[in-house]
């Protein structure tokens, strides 16, 4: 049987591919739309579902850098999916900043709620 596709985000990735997709996150005040980049390379053969993020604390980018380079993962060699968000703290990142831009700590909103902000 052949393996599916991986669905994130309205988005479909076929095995054996690799996709950069943009998901919407928020609006800014002006109508400007933000988005989080996502990257999903999804394996031919079968396997687990890993999630790398870094980051959370816009002022923290070493792990930015260690996600790009998990990126380069031979797809030839990848069994199951990998999923990775190098940036989770978009507007902390672009202000060199820990928090959210209303002072939160985003690393302080796991596992988070459905119904919150």
């Amino acid at each position: 049987m052949a393996r599916a596709s991986f669905e994130i985000g309205g988005h479909k990735v076929a095995p054996g591919s690799r996709a950069t997709l943009n998901l919407p996150v928020s609006v800014l005040s002006d109508h400007t739309p933000v988005g989080m980049g996502v990257h999903v390379i999804h394996g031919k053969r079968a396997g687990p579902v890993v999630f790398v993020s870094a980051g959370i604390h816009g002022d923290e980018v070493i792990g930015v850098e260690i996600v790009r380079r998990i990126l380069r993962t031979e797809l030839n060699t990848l069994r199951g999916t990998l999923i990775c968000v190098p940036v989770v703290n978009a507007f902390g990142f672009h202000n060199h900043s820990r928090y959210m831009p209303d002072r939160r700590d985003l690393n302080r909103s796991f596992p988070g709620n459905e119904d919150g902000s």
